[in-house]
This record gives C-alpha cells, structure tokens and sequence, in this order.
C-alpha cells in the first residue's frame, strides 16, 4: 500500500511539475512580449516628440497639437506596459524559484530520499502526512492560477480604460 502510494506521490508531482514548467514557460512568452511591446511604444514616442518638433519649427500648430496628444497617450502606456512588464519579471523569477524548489522535491521523490526539512514550513513537524502536503501544495497552486487569472483579468479592464 505504502508504495502504491509512493507511486502515485512520484506521478503527481510529476504532472505538477510538467504543469508549472509549462506556466513559466507562458509567463516568460508573456514577460518577452511585454517587453517588445514596450520598446515598440517607446520607438512611436520617439517618433511622435520629433515630428512634433518639425512642426513647431514650421509653425505648424495643428501638427503640434496632435503630436503633444499622441505624446501623452504614448507616455501612459509606456508607463502601464513599464509596470506589467516589472510584475511579469517578477512572476518569471517567483515561477522559477518554486520550478527549482519542485524539481528538487521531484529529484528527491524518485530517488525514494528523504528531503530536508523546509524551512518555512516543516511538514513533519507540523504533524501533517503525506495528503496533507500535497492537499497544501495543491492549494498552492490554485491559489497562484487564481493570482494569475486575477492579474490577467486586471490587465484587460487597464486595456479596456485606456482603449487598446
């Protein structure tokens, strides 16, 4: 019973870890196109100050003004995709740490060895088994989609007030 038990701990973890992999996967292509985006609104900023500023030199009021507006609406998103991007650097390096972390659990698990005492939180001395810690972990994870479909959800009402 006991390795039956170990047996389906091993492939648990395995498919959480084949899932989270594929998470910071999604996170680093989300990251990585923040990031485009980014240098993509920065170069139209640029575009936008210096037309804006041939048109100042012929006296061009109405290309001024058009150009001043784009110039604002340009540094805003800069502004909000500076933010997501620095948020999204973040979730790679937290998805990536607790990647680390499985992986080891993983390595560990297979091998049939005892892992260290964690510690923030010591699952044997706490007095939890084994369902406990992968009840705990499964809650961890859905804790995290859940920030994930709530940052997602943020996003998406940001683009909806800024018109994109």
């Amino acid at each position: 019973m006991s390795r039956d038990r170990s047996v389906a701990s091993v492939a648990m973890m395995r498919d959480a870890l084949v899932s989270a992999k594929v998470s910071v996967g999604q996170s680093r292509e989300a990251r990585d196109l923040a990031a485009m985006q980014l240098a993509r609104e920065r170069a139209e900023l640029e575009t936008v100050q210096r037309r804006g500023q041939l048109a100042a030199q012929i006296n061009d009021t109405e290309t001024v003004a058009v150009a001043a507006r784009f110039e604002q609406k340009h540094g805003e998103r800069i502004a909000m995709l500076s933010r997501k991007l620095e948020a999204l650097e973040t979730e790679v390096a937290l998805g990536e740490r607790e990647l680390d972390e499985m992986s080891a659990q993983f390595k560990a698990m297979q091998s049939g060895a005892t892992m260290p005492p964690s510690p923030s939180a010591p699952a044997a001395q706490a007095g939890l088994d084994e369902r406990d810690t992968e009840h705990n972990a499964l809650r961890r994870e859905a804790e995290r989609t859940a920030r994930e479909a709530e940052a997602a959800s943020r996003l998406e009402e940001m683009k909806r007030k800024m018109g994109m």
